[in-house]
């Protein structure tokens, strides 16, 4: 029986495009659907969050996820990802440093901020690790219909983000935390802010003015929007 994004409680954005916003930090995950692949974008905040949205994204998709994109190293998108150890993952070149040289510092966040220490440690000790690196663009063909561009953008929220355009009518960008709409964009110690501006406007060149752009956390939004968020983080940290 086919089930519909709604009767998930994930909100479909285009042909074959859907996110999920989950519960206690308001991430937010995407799934694109091609004809031989289905491509996940983050992997939710511990094992079991990654466990439930695999089973979901495998009955939207009718196949199991194959990739899996990381957008950037924070506990909310990435603790997850073990979930989807079968699948290929991808990350911005250098990522994969900081999840095997820093998870003491990585589960120290995600405890800080509300994540239960039993849930931290399953995830640090189970962390999957991206095996393909991107250090500029890479296409990801998901069959005849899709292909997905995933574009290493930063350095900006983080020094390794990556964002994900899938082509369409409209195009859709998962921009990661890059785009926040449910509250101020998050300027962390890994925040490279004098460069963030610059990466808002590769998002912007990415997608133009018609695509949806989908924050790491709150609603879609237009490109109108990212462009007024890159110009309040140009004056937040004075650079243009």
């Amino acid at each position: 029986m086919t089930v519909t994004w709604e009767e998930l409680g994930w909100e479909r954005i285009a042909a074959g495009v859907g996110r999920c916003r989950l519960p206690g930090w308001d991430c937010t995950v995407g799934l694109v659907i091609g004809d031989d692949a289905a491509l996940m974008v983050d992997a939710g905040s511990g094992p079991a969050e990654g466990a439930r949205l695999r089973s979901e994204a495998r009955a939207l998709a009718g196949r199991a996820v194959t990739h899996l994109a990381l957008s950037h190293p924070h506990f909310d998108h990435v603790f997850g990802a073990a979930a989807f150890a079968d699948a290929e993952v991808f990350g911005a070149a250098g990522v994969e440093r900081v999840l095997a040289e820093e998870r003491e510092a990585l589960r120290g966040d995600a405890v800080e901020n509300g994540l239960h220490a039993r849930v931290a440690d399953e995830a640090v000790a189970a962390l999957t690790l991206p095996r393909h690196l991107v250090s500029d663009e890479w296409t990801l063909p998901l069959g005849d219909d899709r292909q997905a561009l995933l574009v290493n953008v930063g350095p900006g929220h983080t020094a390794h983000d990556l964002a994900v355009l899938v082509p369409g009518s409209p195009a859709v960008v998962f921009c990661g935390d890059l785009v926040e709409e449910s509250g101020a964009p998050q300027a962390g110690p890994d925040a490279v802010p004098a460069l963030w501006p610059a990466a808002l406007d590769r998002l912007l060149s990415l997608g133009g003015e018609d695509a949806l752009y989908v924050p790491g956390h709150g609603a879609v939004v237009d490109a109108g929007f990212v462009r007024a968020q890159r110009d309040a983080l140009a004056t937040r940290f004075g650079v243009s």
